[in-house]
């Protein structure tokens, strides 16, 4: 099983989770960040950091965001990798308390 980043780190990527991570698992795009699932040891630690609750075990992964498995996987594999926490924008924290924002994902 792997961890996967959901919807709620659309246009919030705060990267707590980048500084507990045992791995380079994590992988930053645009607007939000992923797990490669070839990476991740399942240690569970990145799930207790994120401050907006977007990171789920494979198999909890609400129903509503299924896609978001297929997502990771793809996209870690030309997102680069990420290893220490940085910044997250400006705005994140409005953009914390919006709930559908998949349209807003930039590749």
């Amino acid at each position: 099983m792997t961890y996967v980043v959901t919807e709620s780190c659309i246009k919030c990527k705060y990267s707590d989770c980048v500084d507990v991570c045992p791995v380079d698992c994590f992988h930053v795009g645009p607007n939000m960040l992923v797990i490669d699932p070839d990476e991740c040891i399942d240690c569970t630690l990145c799930v207790a950091e994120c401050p907006v609750e977007a990171i789920f075990a494979e198999d909890d992964v609400p129903d509503d965001q299924r896609d978001f498995i297929a997502l990771n996987a793809e996209l870690a594999k030309t997102w680069p990798v990420i290893i220490e926490k940085i910044d997250a924008p400006s705005d994140a924290d409005d953009w914390a308390k919006v709930k559908a924002k998949k349209q807003l994902l930039e590749k």
